[in-house]
Protein backbone atom coordinates (compact mmCIF):
# COMPACT_ATOMS: atom_id res chain seq x y z
CA UNK A 1 0.00 0.00 0.00
CA UNK A 2 2.80 2.42 0.86
CA UNK A 3 4.50 1.59 -2.42
CA UNK A 4 1.31 2.25 -4.37
CA UNK A 5 0.78 5.61 -2.68
CA UNK A 6 4.42 6.62 -3.22
CA UNK A 7 4.54 5.57 -6.87
CA UNK A 8 1.20 7.08 -7.85
CA UNK A 9 1.65 10.35 -9.69
CA UNK A 10 -0.01 12.19 -12.53
CA UNK A 11 1.74 10.71 -15.57
CA UNK A 12 1.64 12.94 -18.64
CA UNK A 13 3.22 10.63 -21.20
CA UNK A 14 1.60 7.28 -21.98
CA UNK A 15 2.56 4.54 -24.41
CA UNK A 16 0.06 3.26 -26.95
CA UNK A 17 0.08 -0.21 -25.38
CA UNK A 18 -3.57 -1.26 -24.95
CA UNK A 19 -5.01 -1.87 -21.50
CA UNK A 20 -6.85 -5.23 -21.26
CA UNK A 21 -10.55 -4.87 -20.49
CA UNK A 22 -10.34 -7.54 -17.80
CA UNK A 23 -7.78 -5.45 -15.92
CA UNK A 24 -10.05 -2.41 -15.97
CA UNK A 25 -12.98 -4.55 -14.84
CA UNK A 26 -10.91 -5.97 -11.97
CA UNK A 27 -9.84 -2.51 -10.81
CA UNK A 28 -13.28 -0.95 -11.05
CA UNK A 29 -14.96 -3.90 -9.35
CA UNK A 30 -12.55 -3.66 -6.42
CA UNK A 31 -12.97 0.12 -6.23
CA UNK A 32 -16.66 -0.27 -5.42
CA UNK A 33 -15.48 -0.85 -1.84
CA UNK A 34 -14.34 2.80 -1.60
CA UNK A 35 -15.87 4.71 1.34
CA UNK A 36 -19.20 6.39 0.69
CA UNK A 37 -21.24 8.35 3.21
CA UNK A 38 -24.66 6.69 3.71
CA UNK A 39 -23.52 4.24 1.02
CA UNK A 40 -24.82 6.55 -1.71
CA UNK A 41 -22.00 5.60 -4.09
CA UNK A 42 -22.71 8.76 -6.11
CA UNK A 43 -20.21 8.20 -8.92
CA UNK A 44 -21.18 7.41 -12.51
CA UNK A 45 -18.20 6.23 -14.57
CA UNK A 46 -17.84 5.86 -18.34
CA UNK A 47 -14.81 3.98 -19.68
CA UNK A 48 -13.82 5.16 -23.16
CA UNK A 49 -11.15 3.58 -25.36
CA UNK A 50 -10.52 2.54 -28.96
CA UNK A 51 -12.14 4.41 -31.83
CA UNK A 52 -14.64 6.33 -29.66
CA UNK A 53 -11.76 7.77 -27.62
CA UNK A 54 -9.75 8.60 -30.75
CA UNK A 55 -12.73 10.51 -32.15
CA UNK A 56 -13.30 12.30 -28.85
CA UNK A 57 -9.66 13.34 -28.65
CA UNK A 58 -9.79 14.62 -32.21
CA UNK A 59 -12.91 16.72 -31.62
CA UNK A 60 -11.68 18.13 -28.31
CA UNK A 61 -8.23 18.90 -29.69
CA UNK A 62 -9.76 20.70 -32.66
CA UNK A 63 -11.67 22.90 -30.21
CA UNK A 64 -8.53 23.57 -28.19
CA UNK A 65 -6.38 24.46 -31.21
CA UNK A 66 -9.11 26.77 -32.47
CA UNK A 67 -8.83 28.76 -29.27
CA UNK A 68 -12.22 27.61 -28.02
CA UNK A 69 -12.60 28.79 -24.42
CA UNK A 70 -14.71 25.79 -23.57
CA UNK A 71 -18.23 25.18 -22.37
CA UNK A 72 -19.93 27.05 -19.54
CA UNK A 73 -18.49 25.74 -16.28
CA UNK A 74 -20.71 23.63 -14.06
CA UNK A 75 -18.33 24.13 -11.15
CA UNK A 76 -15.14 26.18 -10.70
CA UNK A 77 -11.89 24.30 -11.18
CA UNK A 78 -10.21 26.47 -8.56
CA UNK A 79 -11.21 29.37 -6.31
CA UNK A 80 -11.33 32.68 -8.18
CA UNK A 81 -8.85 34.26 -5.75
CA UNK A 82 -6.23 31.73 -4.74
CA UNK A 83 -4.23 32.95 -1.76
CA UNK A 84 -0.83 31.87 -0.48
CA UNK A 85 0.37 29.22 0.04
CA UNK A 86 -2.05 27.52 -2.38
CA UNK A 87 -1.36 29.94 -5.25
CA UNK A 88 2.39 29.53 -4.84
CA UNK A 89 2.14 25.74 -4.92
CA UNK A 90 -0.01 25.85 -8.05
CA UNK A 91 2.29 28.21 -9.94
CA UNK A 92 5.43 26.27 -9.00
CA UNK A 93 3.90 22.94 -10.03
CA UNK A 94 2.61 24.29 -13.36
CA UNK A 95 6.00 25.74 -14.28
CA UNK A 96 7.77 22.49 -13.40
CA UNK A 97 5.18 20.30 -15.09
CA UNK A 98 5.09 21.94 -18.49
CA UNK A 99 8.77 22.82 -18.65
CA UNK A 100 9.37 19.07 -18.41
CA UNK A 101 7.14 18.69 -21.47
CA UNK A 102 9.11 21.34 -23.36
CA UNK A 103 6.64 24.21 -22.90
CA UNK A 104 8.23 27.28 -21.32
CA UNK A 105 6.26 29.87 -19.34
CA UNK A 106 7.06 32.69 -21.79
CA UNK A 107 6.01 30.69 -24.87
CA UNK A 108 3.21 32.72 -26.54
CA UNK A 109 1.54 29.50 -27.68
CA UNK A 110 1.75 27.96 -24.19
CA UNK A 111 -2.02 27.88 -23.46
CA UNK A 112 -2.82 26.25 -26.80
CA UNK A 113 -0.01 23.69 -26.47
CA UNK A 114 -1.09 22.77 -22.94
CA UNK A 115 -4.70 22.41 -24.02
CA UNK A 116 -3.75 20.16 -26.96
CA UNK A 117 -1.66 17.88 -24.73
CA UNK A 118 -4.55 17.58 -22.31
CA UNK A 119 -7.20 16.88 -24.93
CA UNK A 120 -5.00 14.08 -26.27
CA UNK A 121 -5.06 12.65 -22.72
CA UNK A 122 -1.25 12.65 -22.98
CA UNK A 123 -1.50 9.71 -25.35
CA UNK A 124 -3.41 7.47 -22.93
CA UNK A 125 -5.38 4.62 -24.56
CA UNK A 126 -8.15 4.77 -21.94
CA UNK A 127 -9.99 7.61 -20.21
CA UNK A 128 -12.45 7.15 -17.35
CA UNK A 129 -15.02 9.93 -17.08
CA UNK A 130 -16.54 10.41 -13.63
CA UNK A 131 -19.90 12.14 -13.25
CA UNK A 132 -22.12 13.03 -10.30
CA UNK A 133 -25.83 13.72 -10.22
CA UNK A 134 -26.49 17.46 -10.05
CA UNK A 135 -28.44 16.97 -6.81
CA UNK A 136 -25.32 15.79 -4.96
CA UNK A 137 -23.57 18.07 -2.46
CA UNK A 138 -19.98 18.64 -1.24
CA UNK A 139 -20.01 15.44 0.82
CA UNK A 140 -20.72 13.32 -2.24
CA UNK A 141 -18.04 15.11 -4.24
CA UNK A 142 -15.68 14.11 -1.45
CA UNK A 143 -16.90 10.52 -1.82
CA UNK A 144 -16.11 10.67 -5.55
CA UNK A 145 -12.60 11.87 -4.77
CA UNK A 146 -12.01 8.94 -2.41
CA UNK A 147 -13.39 6.56 -5.03
CA UNK A 148 -11.09 7.90 -7.74
CA UNK A 149 -8.07 7.76 -5.45
CA UNK A 150 -8.94 4.11 -4.77
CA UNK A 151 -9.10 3.49 -8.53
CA UNK A 152 -5.72 5.15 -9.11
CA UNK A 153 -4.03 3.13 -6.36
CA UNK A 154 -5.50 -0.11 -7.68
CA UNK A 155 -4.18 0.79 -11.14
CA UNK A 156 -0.69 0.88 -9.66
CA UNK A 157 -1.20 -2.68 -8.44
CA UNK A 158 -1.75 -3.60 -12.10
CA UNK A 159 1.39 -1.78 -13.27
CA UNK A 160 -0.66 1.03 -14.76
CA UNK A 161 -0.46 4.78 -14.32
CA UNK A 162 -3.06 7.52 -14.44
CA UNK A 163 -3.58 11.27 -14.65
CA UNK A 164 -6.68 12.99 -13.25
CA UNK A 165 -7.78 15.83 -15.56
CA UNK A 166 -10.42 18.40 -14.63
CA UNK A 167 -9.59 19.96 -18.00
CA UNK A 168 -12.22 17.72 -19.59
CA UNK A 169 -14.94 19.81 -17.92
CA UNK A 170 -14.02 22.58 -20.36
CA UNK A 171 -15.21 20.36 -23.21
CA UNK A 172 -17.96 18.56 -21.32
CA UNK A 173 -20.46 18.80 -24.18
CA UNK A 174 -18.02 17.07 -26.52
CA UNK A 175 -17.46 14.36 -23.90
CA UNK A 176 -21.20 13.96 -23.39
CA UNK A 177 -21.70 13.37 -27.12
CA UNK A 178 -19.42 10.34 -26.79
CA UNK A 179 -20.55 8.86 -23.47
CA UNK A 180 -24.23 9.84 -23.64
CA UNK A 181 -24.36 11.24 -20.10
CA UNK A 182 -27.78 12.63 -19.21
CA UNK A 183 -28.49 16.28 -18.43
CA UNK A 184 -28.74 15.50 -14.71
CA UNK A 185 -25.09 14.49 -14.56
CA UNK A 186 -22.17 16.85 -13.96
CA UNK A 187 -18.74 15.89 -15.28
CA UNK A 188 -16.33 15.84 -12.34
CA UNK A 189 -13.15 14.91 -14.24
CA UNK A 190 -11.49 12.46 -16.57
CA UNK A 191 -8.81 9.97 -15.52
CA UNK A 192 -6.32 9.07 -18.24
CA UNK A 193 -5.11 5.48 -17.86
CA UNK A 194 -2.33 3.49 -19.47
CA UNK A 195 1.24 2.29 -19.34
CA UNK A 196 3.87 4.98 -18.93
CA UNK A 197 5.97 6.02 -21.91
CA UNK A 198 9.42 5.20 -20.55
CA UNK A 199 11.14 7.30 -23.24
CA UNK A 200 9.87 10.54 -21.71
CA UNK A 201 11.69 11.96 -18.66
CA UNK A 202 9.75 11.35 -15.46
CA UNK A 203 8.41 14.26 -13.47
CA UNK A 204 7.52 14.22 -9.80
CA UNK A 205 6.22 17.52 -8.46
CA UNK A 206 7.09 18.50 -4.92
CA UNK A 207 4.76 18.37 -1.94
CA UNK A 208 4.44 20.58 1.12
CA UNK A 209 6.14 19.27 4.22
CA UNK A 210 3.77 17.39 6.50
CA UNK A 211 4.24 20.05 9.20
CA UNK A 212 2.63 22.61 6.87
CA UNK A 213 -0.64 20.70 6.60
CA UNK A 214 -0.89 18.45 9.69
CA UNK A 215 -1.30 19.33 13.38
CA UNK A 216 -1.00 16.71 16.13
CA UNK A 217 -3.14 17.42 19.19
CA UNK A 218 -2.95 15.34 22.35
CA UNK A 219 -0.17 13.07 21.15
Amino acid sequence: MYEAVDSRRAVRAFSNEPVPKEVLERVLAAATRAPSSANLQPWHVYVVTGEPLAELKQRATARALAGDGGDERQYPMYPADLIAPYRDRAFAAAAQRYAALGIERDDPDRPMKIAALNTDAFGAPVVLFCYLDQTMGPGQWGDAGMYLQTVMLLLRAEGLHSCPQVMWTMYRKTVSQTVGAGDRLILFCGISVGFENEDVPRLRTGRAEMAETVNFIGC
